[in-house]
């Protein structure tokens, strides 16, 4: 594309009408898509440098950077007392990297709370994830000697988040019948363990040895 068209350097000259962030930012990112189109180097170009100079001045009436970097510390300590999870399952994560990271991300410590439930040991169970297509979810596998627990968004209805069943070795990757649970489950590990030791007839966790004294 060689075109280049005036109008960004007229709104740089009389940014009077870009008093919101949402209008400024607009504005910015159509200079630099013009400045891009027209062959121009984004970094020099005076629409843009002077656009975004605006952009600062449409920011000075928020609070100090001090104030703002506490909001965003606050903001994330909020954030890690909430799972995204169960959000995730709500809105899905196709074609959202970030949104599909945060699932492998959170999922995996889920199912590490479950397999701590059950008792298992680390070396009791493997878990692996594969993360699918761009438009999947893709998958988080616990695997147990005798369970193997998958957590997955690609179902087809609304509930079915989790699929379980009892196995015969790690090597077993069929098992029996499968059964299936909501997402939610899973932020309650230790009540979903007692389930699944119930359903699945498993083995009870070996009582911790007491000290002699």
């Amino acid at each position: 594309m060689t075109y280049d068209v005036a109008y960004r350097f007229q709104q740089a000259l009389d940014p009077s009408a870009l008093t919101t962030i949402p209008a400024t930012l607009h504005a910015v990112q159509a200079a630099i898509t013009d400045a891009r189109n027209a062959g121009c180097a984004i970094e020099s170009d005076p629409a843009v440098i002077l656009l975004v100079r605006h952009f600062h001045s449409v920011c000075a009436s928020a609070p100090d950077i001090d104030a703002l970097q506490e909001q965003c510390e606050a903001a994330i300590d909020r954030l890690r007392l909430v799972p995204a999870l169960p959000t995730l399952a709500y809105r899905g994560v196709a074609n959202d990297e970030a949104a599909k990271r945060a699932f492998h991300r959170e999922g995996r410590v889920a199912l590490r709370a479950l397999a701590d439930a059950l008792g298992l040991p680390d070396s009791g169970y493997t878990l692996t994830a594969r993360r699918g297509t761009l438009a999947q979810s893709g998958e988080i596998i616990l695997h147990g000697d005798e369970l193997r627990v998958r957590l997955s968004l690609d179902i087809v209805f609304p509930g079915e988040e989790v699929t379980y069943c009892r196995v015969r070795g790690r090597d077993d990757h069929w098992g029996d019948r499968d059964r299936r649970a909501p997402l939610i489950n899973l932020l309650d590990p230790a009540r979903f363990a007692a389930r699944l030791r119930r359903e699945l007839t498993l083995t009870p966790a070996a009582e911790p040895m007491a000290l002699v004294a």
